[in-house]
């Protein structure tokens, strides 16, 4: 049981900072809207089916995202903090409170330390501002009229809910993330619940 909490601890923060950082950023030259800063807080499931077993995790999470480094803090329902991620140009580091920190180039270098396979997740960065890149190559801007794209590396997107759906370029509050398979995981789906700024 213990090891099993291990692993899905360690698919909860690689799933959150994996998509932190492997996507290239959008610029603000392409997409005026998109900011290199931002602080968000939210809650996070995921669900999936790992050796034949379903699997859930809940939890909160705090985003603060400066221009090269993208520092994400996961905790509990109750407010435990449960892990730290910290993501530079020069590597990724996770950080448990019962564990020494393990680092890693990159996020996914360190998935496949930590879980032996790498979990092909990206666009995080990207999906919080309301952004993809589609599967035809090209930015995907999401808004109220035109909420789902399936991206370049597999996810079925849906931006289901938003901050503040009158503005010209409305936040997500809400996006659905679905993959059919991720490494030896299957059906892994993903509800972010972004809360509102104030």
């Amino acid at each position: 049981m213990l090891i099993t909490r291990r692993l899905s601890l360690i698919v909860f923060a690689a799933t959150l900072a994996g998509c932190a950082t492997t996507g290239a950023p959008l610029s603000t030259a392409t997409v005026g809207a998109y900011r290199e800063t931002i602080d968000l807080d939210g809650k996070l499931s995921v669900n999936y089916i790992k050796d034949g077993r379903q699997e859930s995790l809940t939890g909160n999470f705090s985003w603060e995202q400066r221009p090269g480094r993208i520092d994400v803090s996961l905790a509990s329902p109750l407010g435990q903090t449960l892990a730290t991620i910290a993501v530079t140009p020069e590597g990724a580091t996770l950080t448990q409170a019962d564990r020494a920190p393990r680092t890693a180039a990159d996020i996914d270098s360190l998935t496949q330390q930590t879980l032996g396979w790498t979990l092909p997740v990206s666009g995080l960065r990207d999906w919080l501002q309301g952004y993809a890149l589609g599967a035809d190559g090209k930015r995907f801007a999401a808004s109220p009229a035109n909420n789902s794209v399936l991206t370049k590396d597999g996810w079925r997107l849906r931006f289901v809910s938003w901050q503040d759906e009158a503005s010209a370029q409305p936040l997500p509050r809400r996006i659905d993330a679905e993959r059919s398979a991720a490494g030896d995981i299957q059906d892994l789906a993903i509800r972010i619940v972004i809360t509102p700024a104030g």
